[in-house]
């Protein structure tokens, strides 16, 4: 019988195989389609760092596992070397695949979420560097401060660059975008392990897609260089586990879940904050390691039972297989690979309770088949 994580591997490798296999060769452009509502010149300015950027940040904490053995380490190396060969390809001037980070104000976004990848495989990826390759790649990220990110979670993206930065040992990164994003979403928070994206709140999944993990992660990385960024950093774990109990308690026992807000085509990506919490071992004491393993087992099965891919193996627009109307306007076919965020948990090894224990219902499994039940709190 396979065994969870080598149905996460199979799945993470079935989504990401096709960008980083294209882009490693240079032949993303050439490959991948441009989906989505708008003329495909506009989208094709972005979607290929979109690709890039998400595919990796849900993949980087596996490229950076130590310890692995057998064909899932010969799999891990074969996908740094695909990931440093894609690197190189998407910073390097003139390259096939060389990337936007210059022009509109999408790559704030992409350059963001390819500089979580790289705070989350410092080793494996950042110090793994050639050394042209680190510099290009610090020039992209430093020319995305030309533009102004709107006031919402965007300051997080502009705070995540400048993070990467310091932890490249770029002097000249910026600590006030890293304070005013920080500040301002404190001021925004609402409670109960909800923060506002903006001064209002919105019903969607952009706590987990992006402004938890990016705020605890940014916090994570620069606390060293000042108190009140420290004592951030306590309160944004706790709002961050608690609010992966609330995705946790959203997975149904058939593995359905609620599609709510913008950007559902994100598929399994809003469980984010979950994945994030089992893999830095903040998850609240009533979620068990193994409880959140078979309730993002069983959501991934859910998503995954339907035809959600092209003939080429490039990820369609839709929650439930091909839904080209669940797009916004500015999804295209590269967003859609933010659903990668759902394997960072493959960072942890084989032997840690979150894949070693034995199988746990989840939340809503146990509810509904009548289980004796303990009542919820605010946090």
């Amino acid at each position: 019988m396979q065994t969870a994580r080598a149905y996460w591997l199979e799945t993470m490798d079935r989504i990401a195989r096709p960008v980083l296999e294209a882009l490693s060769q240079g032949r993303l452009r050439e490959r991948m389609p441009v989906r989505g509502k708008l003329p495909r010149e506009d989208r094709a300015q972005y979607t290929y760092l979109e690709a890039f950027g998400r595919t990796m940040t849900g993949l980087a904490p596996w490229l950076e596992l130590e310890g692995l053995t057998g064909e899932e380490a010969r799999l891990q190396g074969a996908y740094r070397r695909m990931a440093l060969a894609a690197l190189h390809q998407a910073v390097t001037p003139g390259a096939p695949d060389e990337m936007n980070f210059s022009h509109g104000h999408q790559p704030i976004v992409d350059a963001a979420f390819l500089a979580h990848a790289l705070l989350r495989a410092p080793h494996a990826l950042l110090e793994a560097l050639p050394a042209q390759d680190r510099a290009h790649l610090l020039d992209k990220l430093r020319a995305t401060r030309t533009r102004k990110p709107p006031v919402c979670n965007w300051l997080l993206f502009s705070a995540m660059i400048e993070a990467l930065l310091y932890r490249a040992g770029a002097p000249d990164w910026d600590p006030m975008r890293v304070d005013l994003a920080v500040r301002l979403h404190f001021d925004w928070y609402k409670g109960d392990g909800f923060f506002g994206d903006g001064p209002a709140f919105h019903m969607d999944y952009y706590n987990s897609y992006v402004i938890q993990p990016m705020l605890i992660d940014v916090l994570r990385t620069v606390a060293g260089e000042d108190a009140e960024w420290r004592a951030m950093l306590e309160r944004a774990q706790t709002y961050g586990a608690h609010h992966a109990t609330f995705l946790e308690h959203l997975i149904m026992p058939d593995g359905g879940y609620p599609v709510l807000g913008r950007s559902s085509a994100y598929r399994f990506g809003c469980f984010q904050m979950l994945a994030q919490a089992a893999l830095q071992d903040l998850l609240e004491e009533g979620i068990a390691p193994a409880q959140a393993r078979c309730a993002l087992t069983q959501a991934i099965r859910r998503v995954m039972a339907f035809d959600n891919f092209d003939a080429d193996g490039f990820l369609e627009i839709g929650v439930c297989g091909r839904q080209p109307d669940m797009g916004e306007e500015y999804i295209s076919t590269g967003s859609l690979y933010l659903c990668m965020a759902v394997f960072l948990p493959l960072g942890l090894p084989p032997a840690h309770p979150f894949w070693s224990a034995p199988d746990a219902d989840w939340t809503m499994k146990r509810m509904w088949r009548g289980d004796p039940m303990r009542c919820e709190h605010a946090l």
